[in-house]
């Protein structure tokens, strides 16, 4: 037997088997459940007190573009979080970064509660986004130790059912909570949130990567992995598409609050709803992708994904331009925020592909390139004012708009696929 599958916690997870219930087979259901949360990280840190933005505000007597920036620190700090704990799980196994990783947040999240100014806040949600970042890159790793090609593509895709949930209970569970508490209230729950997860990891997680498999070499050697993925173009470009289309929908998260209650006059708890059922077309096209995945190729389905994003994009830019008021840019948001289902899934397992050895690496830089880029939005909206509706939905489709180019420049001659499915492939178990 492995020396790694004599300790508690360390053995690697099976690989699941061929058959249409894959990822839920043998312990797969908790596996999936467990990464799903981990995964959703983002969302949780980004939405759930976006409903008490105004009321943030006017507490710190500050403008709205003050609090966005505690919005863009958090992106910033869940890049760096990934880039920093992508090596260290290629190097330490995957669950010993996580449970630091999670106990940090934890810890984070109160200080955040406590904070005594705006400035402070926008410093320690660096810090929050730095401990949710290794839960998001960790969870992305797990995925390609156990599944490569569509099976990674069709695992991501149902992770969507777990993660896509986050944004649509964080904001209408913010929104309830601002009912009997305030925003600080609000990052006391996300404590919470971090401790059950912590302990969740701790009893039910076990180490995909054995102690055979790890990398040695310290920071050179992870420099120069980086280096090589890095002046990979597929990687790039795959990373990139998928970076701008989440920026696209960051830009969303960080004008909508503003946008939907002071231009459009909807009030916190209508606002989180409307904002949850955009979750929603996500939870429902991440699904969608993965029957789809059986008869159309991952790069069909990106390709559609990132379509929609653009179609959703100028949909919004021309219902706030030309006046067609709260419906055209509901649907319109409906459309670009949905895209994600088919973009996320799709753009991560392809960049994920073909790295031995450097998984955590891989995912630590997908990370970065895509939650760097995202957290472009956020103060590009802000520079517009909130009086208007035009900033969020400019920065939205020109950023949906730099997705579609950055594919067909980097990734568009050189992908394969064509409408064929690619077949499944399957990983050995590491402890085997």
């Amino acid at each position: 037997m492995d020396s790694a599958a004599s300790l508690p916690f360390t053995e690697a997870i099976p690989a699941p088997s061929d058959g249409d219930d894959e990822p839920l087979r043998t312990g797969g259901l908790r596996l999936l459940l467990i990464l799903g949360a981990l995964s959703a990280f983002g969302p949780l840190s980004l939405d759930m007190y976006l409903p008490g933005l105004p009321q943030l505000a006017g507490d710190f007597h500050v403008s709205d573009a003050a609090v966005q920036l505690t919005l863009t620190s958090c992106l910033i700090g869940l890049a760096l979080g990934q880039l920093v704990a992508g090596p260290m799980a290629d190097a330490w196994g995957r669950r010993r970064p996580l449970l630091i990783g999670l106990a940090a947040y934890a810890l984070a999240s109160v200080l955040c509660a406590l904070a005594p100014s705006v400035e402070t806040l926008t410093t320690l949600r660096i810090v929050q986004g730095l401990a949710g970042g290794v839960g998001i890159v960790i969870s992305r790793a797990v995925v390609s130790d156990l599944h490569k090609g569509v099976a990674a593509a069709r695992f991501f895709s149902a992770l969507m059912l777990v993660n896509g949930t986050a944004p649509i209970l964080a904001p209408v569970i913010g929104g309830q909570l601002l009912r009997f508490t305030d925003w600080r209230g609000v990052f006391l729950a996300l404590a919470l949130i971090g401790c059950l997860l912590l302990a969740a990891a701790a009893l039910g997680l076990r180490d995909t990567l054995p102690p055979a498999g790890r990398r040695r070499g310290g920071l050179g050697e992870t420099l120069r992995g980086m280096g090589a993925l890095l002046r990979g173009r597929a990687f790039v470009g795959y990373a990139l598409c998928g970076g701008f289309a989440l920026a696209a929908m960051f830009a969303y998260i960080s004008g909508s609050s503003f946008v939907l209650q002071n231009v459009y006059g909807l009030d916190a708890q209508t606002f989180s709803f409307v904002f949850g059922s955009n979750a929603l077309g996500i939870v429902l096209l991440g699904q969608l992708n993965g029957l789809l995945l059986r008869r159309f190729a991952v790069e069909t389905l990106l390709r559609a994904g990132l379509l929609l994003s653009a179609t959703g994009g100028l949909g919004l830019l021309a219902s706030v331009q030309f006046g067609f008021g709260l419906p055209g840019v509901l649907a319109s948001l409906f459309v670009l925020v949905s895209s994600i289902g088919l973009i996320g899934p799709n753009s991560t397992a392809r960049a994920m592909e073909g790295h031995p050895g450097r998984i955590g690496a891989a995912s630590a830089l997908v990370g970065l390139l895509q939650y760097g880029v995202g957290g472009l939005a956020a103060p590009l909206v802000g520079l517009g004012g909130s009086g208007t509706a035009l900033p969020m939905a400019s920065v939205a489709a020109s950023f949906a708009l730099a997705s579609v180019l950055v594919y067909a420049l980097l990734v568009g001659r050189r992908s394969t696929g064509g409408s064929t499915p690619v077949p499944i492939q399957r990983t050995t178990s590491a402890a085997r």
